[in-house]
């Protein structure tokens, strides 16, 4: 935990020609003091629910594929958990993940206990992180869009290997990468390119168990110049599971992203 509040999100400059946006949400552990105070767990349980919700060593992932790429993609890192606020749902009843206590900000567990109280007004935590990271993000793209006409947001997350009772859609394949793709914003070359960087480490599924991936509301489902696609990894591959270390299998996923990175720069 955090005595005070620690920066909210980094972003990491790559090279000045490249539009890849390497976009890590979820892999950070760090909760403020402030925002410690409103979660009912004790401790224990508290770090119990970060072993199974946090995308643990995915910014490592992310950080190892930027130095192997012949030209470094820019990197977006969450620097806190996202049981401070989920910056990737949408904010509103759009999001289908509130029907499990798991809209913008929790108020329920992977396994569907209570987090915070549901009778207590979120918006603060809203505004205090969700809306600044939102703005940052988009003020990335913009950058890549100014920069050299367009943007790729990849956004790198895990997944275990077993689904979690907090899971909507968790009976599908459980491939060892799960390729999440939007029907306006992943081009299909877009997705050839991750199905091809990708299998030397295993088989691409598609959309399951988790579907989609991160645009910027300001550019969502009207600006085809942003593509992006969502790189979820199973967790067994690279690392032992809920939230222990790493392995030797995160040098091989970082080298893939890495090719994949190239391949759409």
């Amino acid at each position: 935990m955090s005595s005070a509040d620690a920066p909210s999100f980094a972003l990491l400059p790559g090279g000045a020609g490249s539009p890849v946006i390497l976009h890590v949400p979820h892999s950070a552990r760090e909760i403020p003091d402030t925002v410690r105070d409103g979660i009912v767990l004790d401790d224990g349980a508290l770090e119990q629910e970060l072993d199974h919700i946090t995308d643990a060593h995915t910014a490592e992932i992310a950080e190892a594929a930027g130095r192997l790429a012949a030209v470094a993609p820019w990197r977006f890192v969450n620097r806190l958990s996202r049981l401070v606020v989920d910056p990737e749902r949408f904010p509103d009843e759009r999001e289908e993940m509130r029907a499990v206590g798991m809209g913008a900000v929790y108020t329920r567990t992977t396994h569907r206990e209570v987090l915070r109280a549901d009778d207590v007004g979120h918006e603060p935590l809203v505004e205090r992180y969700f809306r600044p990271y939102a703005r940052a993000v988009s003020r990335a793209v913009a950058d890549r869009l100014a920069a050299v006409g367009r943007a790729v947001v990849i956004d790198v997350h895990s997944y275990p290997s077993a689904p979690l009772p907090y899971e909507l859609h968790g009976t599908g394949p459980r491939p060892p990468v799960c390729l999440g793709t939007d029907r306006f914003h992943t081009p299909p070359e877009l997705l050839a390119a991750a199905r091809k960087a990708f299998a030397p480490v295993g088989e691409t599924g598609l959309d399951s168990p988790f579907a989609g991936t991160y645009v910027p509301l300001e550019y969502y489902g009207s600006d085809a110049r942003v593509s992006a696609l969502m790189v979820e990894i199973r967790r067994d591959t690279y690392m032992t599971e809920p939230g222990g270390p790493a392995g030797p299998g995160l040098t091989a996923l970082a080298r893939a992203l890495a090719d994949l990175v190239d391949a759409v720069s």
